[in-house]
């Protein structure tokens, strides 16, 4: 009987302690092009996806796997020289998703942003999408219609579920699993429009440097990633942030003090979504949704070069939320 294709790749990953080791960032296309293109069986990608769990990816893997479902993609002709893109998957249950403000701020303020997620299948967090449709904001369809929706308005969020179904199905093994999978890490660094800057997070702070690696290996321009307030590209006010950039080839790091200077916050009792609207409306105050918005807008204005330092990032990130339209969303 001939052996599968696919199982090369399982025994690189399952030949045991001494045997087993990660792939190349050449083997990891292959086969995730093979995953991608239904040419593997189910019981196998079952198999790899958690080897690589245990394993964890490498910079060469997760390059690998990026790389491949790019091809998927079908992407629009427009080119965006200031675009950032700003992926979104996790989800937030301990407190508002603040960075939907963060990034409708930005947008107001001409940098554009790409934001690309999906909802999971848990009923305790709310989604990027959740707080889109409590503002009344669009949501793409696919990636032409985003890019419409970043000429228009310098923001556009695209679901997973529209522009690569193929993705989101793979991602929703997790029901089965019961444990996130290397698909969560790839969706991160997809970025669709091929945006030269990336605003990322990740919830485990070991993989701030893999993913500042893999983003080297796939030529991206401009990065940073932090560990993000429940996982999603935002920071958390209460804990010093250390931010892993890529700018032009080269890496470094940066750590940020806390905002509240050790001060907790406690869970949002209320989790009211529509509270963001009453904040951008000066209908509310909140202190730590003012320090998480704009220390959130700081670290893009200095990723993105619009600010020299820390300091200065954070005055014209308070002085962008003091001077904001009367509209979220020109």
């Amino acid at each position: 009987m001939n052996q599968h294709p696919f199982a090369q790749y399982v025994r690189i990953l399952g030949r045991g302690k001494k045997g087993a080791r990660s792939l190349t960032q050449e083997e990891a296309y292959a086969a995730m092009r093979m995953i991608l293109n239904d040419e593997v069986d189910r019981v196998q990608l079952g198999a790899f996806l958690m080897l690589l769990r245990v394993k964890e990816e490498s910079p060469d893997e997760l390059a690998g796997f990026v790389a491949a479902a790019r091809g998927l993609l079908t992407l629009p002709e427009e080119n965006f020289d200031t675009l950032v893109d700003w992926p979104s998957y996790a989800g937030k249950r301990r407190q508002l998703p603040w960075y939907i403000l963060a990034a409708l701020l930005l947008a107001q303020n001409d940098i554009p942003i790409m934001m690309h997620g999906t909802q999971g299948n848990k009923d305790d967090r709310i989604y990027a999408v959740d707080a889109l449709n409590a503002l009344g904001i669009p949501v793409s369809h696919s990636l032409k219609q985003a890019a419409y929706h970043i000429c228009t308005h310098n923001f556009a969020y695209a679901s997973l579920d529209d522009f690569c179904p193929k993705l989101k199905e793979i991602l929703n093994l997790r029901q089965l699993f019961g444990l996130r999978s290397p698909i969560n890490t790839l969706l991160r660094l997809l970025n669709p429009q091929h945006a030269p800057y990336m605003m990322q997070s990740t919830f485990h702070p070991g993989y701030r440097q893999v993913h500042q690696r893999a983003a080297l290996m796939l030529g991206q321009p401009n990065m940073a990633v932090i560990k993000g307030e429940g996982g999603e590209a935002e920071r958390d006010p209460n804990t010093d942030c250390q931010i892993f950039y890529v700018h032009e080839a080269n890496t470094s790091t940066e750590e940020w003090p806390a905002i509240f200077g050790g001060k907790r916050h406690l869970k949002d009792k209320t989790m009211d979504v529509h509270r963001l609207k009453a904040m951008w409306n000066d209908e509310i105050q909140d202190k730590y949704g003012f320090a998480a918005i704009t220390g959130t807008v700081a670290i893009v204005l200095k990723m993105t070069g619009n600010a020299k330092n820390r300091n200065q990032a954070e005055k014209m990130a308070e002085d962008m939320w003091k001077n904001r339209p009367g509209s979220y969303y020109p």
